[in-house]
């Protein structure tokens, strides 16, 4: 039940910014940003999920290409014999300049991708591969469509977002990191809460990370916000610290 939001510029020349929020089982261990996979993706960048050997977040800073995946709700059943694989391919693919491939043999998924001032969100259910291009402005996407109305975390903070769009270059971090938050405020388990404990709701999930990024033409350049457990207290402290 990961969370994004991302500013796309007016121009293809300026900047885009993203805010991802990682939400993961504790107990699956995973590494910090770096360059992980240096022989099958040289001088990519990214979130490695240590089980599988994916990544949740890539950017290969060259191409000023970056790509977060998020989990969808749909359950896809494979045969025995033809087992799916793993979604963290498709993120180090996607910034190697690889498509996607129609249709994915993976659980399903939203994938964003940045590029030359553009993003592009597309979903997985099991049934289609929907690619959608967004509109100059500030989106936010989780488990379901883009923008959901019906997802009470969009609903609640995508207003609070948008508002921010359009700061200076030198700002932006500070104010959508305060935003985030402010949203630290309310409980884990709240429908509207960014920063998640989703355990109540039947999941082992817990929000693990949180990254900003300012992607241009042949640069990124990605910071870690929150980093840490789940525990209240910690989430709370680590992102005061970062909103300083």
């Amino acid at each position: 039940m990961c969370t994004v939001i991302v500013e796309v510029p007016q121009r293809v020349d300026a900047a885009t910014r993203v805010l991802a929020v990682r939400d993961e089982d504790p107990d699956r261990a995973w590494d910090p940003p770096g360059q992980w996979w240096p022989e099958r993706y040289p001088g990519v960048v990214g979130v490695r999920d240590r089980l599988a050997g994916g990544a949740w977040l890539a950017a290969d800073p060259r191409a000023g290409r970056l790509a977060v995946i998020l989990n969808r709700p749909e359950w896809i059943e494979s045969a025995p014999e033809t087992p799916l694989g793993s979604r963290g391919a498709i993120p180090l693919d996607s910034v190697s300049g690889r498509p996607v491939t129609d249709p994915p043999h993976t659980q399903s998924f939203n994938l964003v991708e940045v590029h030359a001032g553009s993003t592009r969100v597309s979903a997985w259910n099991g049934e289609r591969l929907a690619p959608q291009q967004l509109s100059p402005g500030v989106h936010m996407l989780a488990h379901h469509a883009v923008d959901d109305p019906g997802t009470a975390r969009i609903q609640h903070w995508l207003p609070e977002f948008r508002a921010l769009a359009g700061l200076p270059d030198a700002g932006w971090r500070d104010a959508w990191v305060a935003v985030l938050a402010r949203s630290a405020e309310l409980q884990a388990d709240d429908d509207r809460a960014i920063i998640r404990d989703n355990r109540s709701h039947g999941f082992p999930t817990q929000t693990l990370l949180a990254c900003t990024a300012e992607i241009r033409p042949g640069a990124v350049d990605l910071e870690v916000i929150v980093s840490g457990d789940a525990a209240e207290g910690e989430r709370l402290r680590l992102l005061r610290r970062a909103d300083r």
